[in-house]
């Protein structure tokens, strides 16, 4: 099993053990952290959720400006540099003893996570290409899954000692294991960054943001992106509130889906290799996702073996739209960035992607939950709508740029 978790190049393998060792630190600190905050710091639920609120909209706009500077001073350094602060930030949250510390610790928290994010990206386009990038992108998502699986599995233990030194391990554990990390990526060969083009010298800084078609990608990206929270919130809802099927259900959708995304997203990622592929595999998660909704919206009705027999199809069918989605993002994202602005790209095409799983707690509970079933088609109608309106805008985008898109053919 280790074996396949581990790409053939050995700049692959650093990125792939600098990922295990971040997610399995974030995977710990995520089942922890809202118990920690009310529990032992001694803040609100709604201040938990203010303060991450604001956070996460500050993290939002920092991925661009951090992902020019990993364009500008490389992506191996800048990633090192902001992964390292960003253990930091974490190790800052023992000090925390009010909700203002809260927030500003939060703040910076993110704003390192979302600039390594871009950084990090920026490091793995600079030193693979061809299949080795293609790959390595999808042996990063499927060591994210084990990643956050083995440090969710040990942050039990710091639940079920239920102490402030319990909760407190976790969180240096989490600060220790992304300065690891930053260790670890410094492994990787030393690409200098590329020059700025001489015929780029009047752009903007930040041309990302006045790129219209890449934005409108972003867009339909993040509509897609939806998706992301179904089995962490809509789903269990779903099951509690609409169905007869047992609770337990969620743990195994769960177990499903990271069980398939270790196993299937490498081989469906190698199918994807340029622009025009990743447009089809766009097009057809559109589908497969809406595909989803319906089996779930069906497991509403009749006894607890159907209610079961459709949610383990839903679960089934999402995680195989998942991961051709990842496959299909993962191309556009890269190729329709110019190569010198890798990572300003990166971390907007990103932020499109945090914006989402911002707001879709509040809009699909809104719509699904409170809506039922027509709620679920009108969300599978949406997913439909942007895979398909996919094409015309990537079109769009690459008739703006120069035949340079090195995938694409």
């Amino acid at each position: 099993m280790l074996k396949r978790l581990l790409p053939a190049s050995g700049p692959g393998r650093v990125l792939v053990a600098a990922t295990l060792f971040i997610t399995m630190g974030q995977g710990a600190f995520m089942t922890c952290s809202a118990l920690y905050f009310t529990t032992v710091v001694g803040i609100s639920v709604p201040q938990l959720g203010l303060g991450l609120t604001i956070a996460g909209a500050v993290g939002l706009i920092a991925g661009i400006p951090l992902g020019h500077v990993a364009d500008r001073r490389g992506g191996r350094e800048t990633a090192a540099v902001l992964i390292s602060l960003n253990g930091l930030a974490a190790a800052g949250y023992l000090f925390v003893g009010s909700f203002l510390q809260f927030t500003v610790s939060a703040c910076l928290f993110m704003v390192f996570e979302r600039g390594g994010r871009a950084a990090l990206q920026t490091a793995v386009a600079a030193t693979l290409d061809g299949e080795d990038l293609v790959e390595t992108r999808a042996y990063l998502r499927a060591i994210t899954n084990v990643g956050v699986a083995v440090g969710a599995g040990c942050a039990g233990i710091a639940l079920q000692l239920d102490t402030p030194a319990a909760f407190r391990t976790v969180l240096v554990l989490d600060a220790l294991f992304f300065l690891v990390a930053a260790a670890v990526l410094l492994a990787l060969p030393k690409v200098p960054p590329l020059p700025v083009p001489e015929d780029g010298a009047g752009e903007p800084r930040l041309a990302v943001l006045r790129d219209r078609p890449f934005a409108l990608v972003t867009l339909l990206s993040a509509v897609l992106a939806l998706h992301a929270v179904l089995l962490e919130i809509v789903v269990p809802l779903w099951i509690a509130r609409h169905t007869d099927a047992p609770r337990w259900m969620v743990t195994a959708l769960f177990l499903l889906n990271t069980a398939s995304v270790v196993a299937f997203q490498v081989r469906l990622a190698r199918q994807v290799t340029n622009i025009p592929l990743a447009i089809r595999a766009v097009r057809r998660a559109g589908f497969v996702l809406c595909a989803a909704c319906a089996l779930f919206a069906a497991s509403a009705a009749g006894s607890v073996v159907t209610a079961v027999a459709f949610l383990v199809l839903g679960g089934a069918v999402h995680v195989y739209g998942e991961m051709v989605l990842s496959a299909g993002s993962w191309v556009l994202g890269y190729d329709l960035a110019p190569p010198d602005k890798l990572g300003q790209y990166q971390g907007f095409f990103f932020s499109g992607y945090a914006t989402s799983v911002m707001i879709a707690p509040t809009f699909l509970t809104a719509t699904v939950i409170e809506g039922g079933s027509l709620g679920w088609l009108l969300l599978g109608g949406l997913f439909v709508l942007a895979g398909l309106a996919m094409k015309p805008v990537v079109g769009w985008a690459e008739r703006t740029r120069a035949p340079r898109l090195a995938h694409s053919g």
